[in-house]
């Protein structure tokens, strides 16, 4: 779930520490009335092109755009998954009907978008780490280094691997603690990866690969990488989610949410003639409420969807059987529980590392005053 942004290949002042967005800037926003105010009504002039007091659908785009780029989305057009996001946030503002939006709904939409981003980043914190070649130096030159690649060349040892291929396999295992942005990345491995390889230009690359070999060969081409870190400084978004089973219990405890999460999940959910639901659209419905429960989309965690597995096969979820609608409510209330009860257990950390590619300032002009 992850990301704020800011820039790669640019030189930036070096602060004290890591910056941590936590939501409270946009708290503060929020729920001072006259700030808040006095900022819509500059957002709602810059969006409004014709001058009429409402926002058409075209008006919108731009708002929306700024909504997912304050998000961590990426550019509309570019994935399935995100233009989703996208129409979903349109949909807030229209209701899926509306031709245009008034500044009252416009205010009242853009207040729960930003509360529920606040929501997010207050229980999820991004850190943004700047990554400038001086950890990795340290962690190369350290006493920890023989250790911690002895463990990584065991990791990734093949017998028909060359080592060009041990150290750029080697790198991918590196982490932002090590001084490490994530090779994955394309601009990381063109811009920081690629060009220390051609500079380090190893001898007999192709040959088999012994430990004492690949110590000595990665530690010159680390050395090459973190030079390109110093000159080309990477800014990671740094996110850690721990999933415990709170979310769940709080929105199991609140009936009044649960019912309204359950109601509003349904109603695009196809009945028969009689009011009866496959019960093959748990597994949908589930997924519109993860929000509401502090879960992650299906499909995004492999842990948990392992965790949603087991509790399908222990209930027969997914027998297709047709099923009443109070019915259907009540196993997807049992499902919730028994992911609760799984994850208060056995809690699911997962961290990621986001290379980020537009500058803070600009990425999105959601949250910065009109001139």
């Amino acid at each position: 779930m992850e990301t704020s942004t800011a820039t790669t290949g640019t030189p930036l002042k070096k602060k004290s520490g890591p910056q941590v967005l936590d939501g409270s800037d946009i708290m503060e926003l929020v729920e001072n009335e006259e700030v808040f105010s006095s900022f819509v009504d500059h957002k709602f002039k810059e969006f409004d092109k014709d001058s009429d007091g409402q926002l058409s659908v075209k008006e919108l785009q731009p708002a929306v755009a700024d909504i997912g780029a304050a998000i961590g989305l990426p550019a509309q057009g570019s994935s399935p998954d995100s233009d989703h996001v996208y129409s979903e946030v349109l949909n807030e503002f229209t209701h899926g009907k509306q031709e245009k939006v008034s500044k009252t709904e416009f205010k009242e939409v853009l207040s729960d978008i930003l509360l529920g981003m606040a929501a997010g980043l207050k229980r999820d914190p991004i850190v943004i780490l700047r990554i400038d070649g001086e950890d990795l130096l340290e962690f190369i030159n350290g006493p920890s280094y023989e250790a911690d690649m002895v463990s990584i060349f065991s990791q990734i040892a093949s017998d028909d691997a060359s080592l060009h291929d041990f150290i750029i396999k080697a790198l991918e295992k590196l982490t932002v603690d090590q001084g490490m942005p994530p090779s994955s990345d394309s601009w990381v491995m063109s811009n920081i990866v690629e060009p220390a390889l051609q500079l380090w230009n190893g001898d007999d690359q192709e040959k088999p690969v012994s430990q004492e070999t690949f110590l000595e060969e990665f530690k010159k081409v680390a050395e090459h990488v973190t030079q390109n870190l110093k000159e080309q400084p990477v800014i990671v978004a740094h996110s850690e989610n721990t999933f415990d089973g709170s979310g769940i219990k709080r929105l199991l405890s609140n009936k009044f949410e649960l019912d309204k999460s359950l109601n509003i999940a349904l109603e695009n959910v196809p009945k028969d003639r009689n009011g009866k639901i496959s019960k093959e659209y748990l597994r949908v419905v589930l997924d519109l409420v993860a929000p509401s429960a502090g879960l992650p989309p299906i499909g995004a965690i492999d842990q948990i969807d392992n965790v949603v597995a087991d509790v399908f096969n222990m209930i027969n979820g997914d027998d297709g059987k047709m099923v009443k609608e109070d019915e259907f409510k009540k196993l997807l209330t049992e499902i919730l529980g028994s992911i609760m009860l799984q994850l208060e257990g056995n809690p699911i950390s997962v961290s990621s590392n986001s290379v980020v590619h537009e500058p803070l300032e600009s990425s999105s002009s959601l949250l910065q005053p009109s001139s």
